[in-house]
């Protein structure tokens, strides 16, 4: 998604961020809308196979800029994630946030559908326990 303005003075390409955080920032209210929610799909954060179909709470636009200089002005569709506080498994790996992960059918709807006060209910980190490490560094686990 768009870097917010702040953040590129004396810059000359925007590079774009990720993770969405801070909702109440004037920035990104534009985009909270049900027309820019999205749902992205994941059964891992790394791996594709073999684990069941969560998805994180996306925030999509259209947008132009120039993400770097040699490419010139580009106009694409971006995505980020919303995220929140960390739960107990993401919080020793990164301390800071972890994506918004929805995980059952009345969430997606909630957060594709709702009005943004109750979709935004859902910026809150998943359950202590529901994730957990299979791998780490390269991969070990047949899945």
């Amino acid at each position: 998604m768009p870097t917010p303005p702040v953040y590129l003075k004396g810059k000359r390409t925007d590079p774009g961020v990720t993770n969405i955080r801070n909702v109440s920032c004037p920035h990104w209210r534009r985009w909270l809308g049900t027309e820019h929610r999205c749902l992205v799909p994941f059964t891992s954060f790394s791996e594709i196979d073999g684990r069941p179909l969560a998805f994180f709470a996306g925030i999509r636009t259209q947008w132009t800029s120039v993400r770097k200089l040699k490419e010139g002005e580009l106009t694409g569709e971006f995505f980020g994630f919303l995220t929140c506080a960390p739960n107990a498994e993401v919080q020793p790996i990164h301390p800071k946030a972890m994506p918004v992960i929805l995980t059952r059918p009345e969430q997606w709807r909630t957060w594709l559908t709702a009005d943004t006060a109750e979709a935004l209910s859902l910026q809150r980190p998943l359950w202590d326990g529901l994730l957990h490490i299979v791998a780490e560094g390269t991969r070990a686990d047949p899945a």
